[in-house]
């Protein structure tokens, strides 16, 4: 009897065992990004090369129903151990109720592969604490269909002037120039950042964060303006035209060119691996005045606070701030990580890599997505109404500003 407990004894204790084992090799990592399953199932297996007893369960969510699955998973004490994470006020709506477990240097020593600028964007602006490590940055440029323009003899603009001249050359050759429609919301944003920076210039969102200027600021009305001029080269109709049919008539080559972010360059050339696709800054009014992209990041992965496997989940999250992950993040889902000394392969990334040299923040999301109404809101609702003759510049520029007053100091004086 003495020796038959004992078996058992042991076996409990084996048991026990493997059951924390089991535990440790289930961990959940959520994310919004489905059509990238295939490209974490690799990531995830480079990091069970590095960490064998640690298990990852990738899960991805509808990306507009994401935020309200999280956060009400988390507000209910559950959700997943590690997840991905908004960024800027994204990050703050979850880190604020201490959703998320706050990272420092000592807990993740490879924080120091980031520059300070992508850290910020997944720091809290409240305790200075960094919340999450940041994925990728992405642009926001016009892409082009490099075929198209040769085919028609058409170069790429240096001037404002110059894209004007395009897209009327490209319209009498039965070529649409612009694929973008102003039906879907966010997408008059990414116009704004595609078009707008390289006409009110870098120092108009210094002026802005300093409080020196408003969006009633002339550099901000004329880039408006210059704006307002692309919907005599939009679709027909523009005004239904949403975002999925946008995207068509770029991939397919019945439209020259789109304003859009560079997370779309993957997913184009998923669909048509021949769209020959070229990149360019908006240019400027005059020749010689820089040409300047947006610039924003996109995300990163955080930590829940009550995971029951901190350990492992830190061991993930050291993981994805090493150059090593930089790369296959890079190479298997066409996006720049910020992570210092990542090798860009593939030509075209590395070409939006350069580019982003010149660059302004992507003005609503860096600055103003943090109280309602949101700077993104405003603009979005305003640029729609603007491209469809509803309103001006100028009154673009005031509503703007009227709404972000509302919470914003500098613009109250």
């Amino acid at each position: 009897m003495k020796n038959l407990l004992s078996r058992l004894g042991a076996a409990a204790i084996l048991a026990a065992g493997l059951g924390q084992q089991a535990i440790a090799a289930d961990l959940t990592f959520w994310s919004w990004r489905q059509e990238d399953r295939a490209a974490y199932q690799e990531i995830i297996a480079d990091f069970s090369k590095l960490h064998p007893d640690v298990k990852i369960k990738f899960e991805a969510f509808e990306p507009t129903s994401y935020n309200t699955i999280l956060s009400t998973a988390l507000a209910g004490g559950k959700g997943p151990d590690i997840m991905q994470t908004r960024a800027y006020g994204g990050i703050e709506a979850i880190a604020k109720p201490g959703y998320l477990l706050a990272l420092d240097k000592t807990m993740v020593p490879e924080l120091e592969n980031i520059p300070a600028d992508a850290l910020a964007a997944e720091t809290m602006r409240e305790d200075g604490k960094v919340y999450a490590v940041p994925f990728a940055t992405q642009t926001v440029l016009i892409l082009y269909n490099k075929d198209l323009f040769k085919t028609h003899g058409v170069q790429v603009p240096e001037t404002w002037d110059d894209l004007i001249g395009a897209a009327k050359a490209l319209k009498a050759k039965g070529v649409q120039p612009f694929a973008n429609g102003t039906a879907t919301a966010w997408q008059n944003e990414i116009l704004m950042g595609a078009i707008a920076p390289s006409i009110y210039g870098l120092q108009f969102n210094a002026d802005l964060v300093a409080g020196k200027a408003t969006f009633e600021d002339k550099r901000f009305v004329d880039a408006m303006a210059k704006l307002a001029e692309l919907k005599d080269h939009f679709p027909t109709g523009f005004t239904g035209v949403d975002y999925p049919t946008m995207q068509q008539l770029f991939i397919s080559g019945r439209a020259a060119m789109i304003a859009a972010g560079s997370f779309e360059i993957a997913n184009f050339r998923r669909q048509n691996p021949k769209l020959d696709i070229g990149v360019m800054a908006s240019p400027p009014a005059a020749k010689g005045q820089p040409r300047l992209v947006s610039l924003f990041v996109d995300g990163g992965y955080g930590i829940n606070a009550k995971t029951e496997h901190k350990a492992d989940a830190i061991k993930f999250i050291r993981y994805t701030a090493t150059p090593r992950f930089g790369d296959l993040f890079a190479n298997k889902l066409g996006n720049i990580s910020p992570i210092k000394g990542v090798k860009i392969e593939d030509g075209l990334l590395a070409e939006v890599a350069k580019l982003n040299a010149q660059s302004a923040p992507y003005v609503m999301l860096v600055n103003f997505r943090y109280q309602e109404p949101t700077g993104s809101a405003l603009i979005q609702t305003n640029v729609q109404k603007m491209m469809a003759g509803q309103a001006t510049p100028a009154q673009v520029g005031a509503d703007v500003t009227k709404g972000i007053a509302t919470y914003y100091k500098p613009f109250q004086k």
